[in-house]
């Protein structure tokens, strides 16, 4: 069985444009905020791959995202789209949000 390709979890979140820098990205690992799987790690090393599920909170909301691919480096919006797929973007939002 071949091994699947892995990645830094705070490297993953930097490259694929959910945190600017990769001192964000290791700030919100070591809050307690991230988890992996339904798993809470506070590791920024915690290697990461394809089928991988991440929820994390971003800009007032929670993300639901399953990895689909490991990055080559940190390209443009649309390269970083590709590399996840949005479980949560069907959710319907809470009726008094915003109010």
């Amino acid at each position: 069985m071949p091994s699947r390709a892995t990645m830094r979890l705070d490297k993953w979140l930097v490259q694929a444009r959910f945190c600017k820098t990769r001192t964000v990205a290791t700030e919100l690992v070591e809050s307690g905020h991230v988890r992996v799987n339904g798993q809470k790690t506070r590791k920024p090393a915690h290697a990461v791959g394809d089928g991988d599920a991440l929820t994390f909170p971003q800009g007032g909301r929670i993300r639901v995202i399953r990895i689909l691919d490991m990055p080559l480096r940190r390209g443009p919006a649309s390269e970083a789209q590709a590399l996840y797929d949005d479980l949560a973007e069907d959710v319907p939002r809470p009726a008094n949000e915003g109010e």
